[in-house]
């Protein structure tokens, strides 16, 4: 089987579902917990659940944020790190937009 060199290669992006909403990690505090500013306009203290963190997340990374049921603005978890060819596929979808 072989491909035309003129098809673009898709790739299936996962986006927010429900109240999840894409963040930007911006500052990172130790201990699994780091500040992200989010898409909806807020800035939340998120931390990377469980007790083997199997998500390596830097400065800078975009990563895909569950608010908490209980101060759902100011908390959250993070579920999901965006590699860059997924943030480009997201740019061109227009769900970066709030956070650039």
């Amino acid at each position: 089987m072989s491909k035309d060199n003129n098809e673009e290669k898709k790739t299936r992006v996962r986006t927010p579902r429900g109240d999840q909403v894409i963040g930007k990690v911006i500052q990172m505090h130790g201990g699994k917990r780091m500040t992200v500013e989010c898409t909806d306009g807020q800035r939340r203290m998120c931390r990377v659940p469980g007790r083997k963190s199997r998500i390596w997340v830097k400065r800078d990374d975009y990563v895909l944020v569950e608010p908490w049921d209980i101060q759902s603005d100011e908390k959250g978890d993070i579920v999901w790190k965006y590699r860059k060819s997924a943030v480009n596929q997201l740019r061109k979808k227009g769900y970066l937009e709030d956070l650039e």
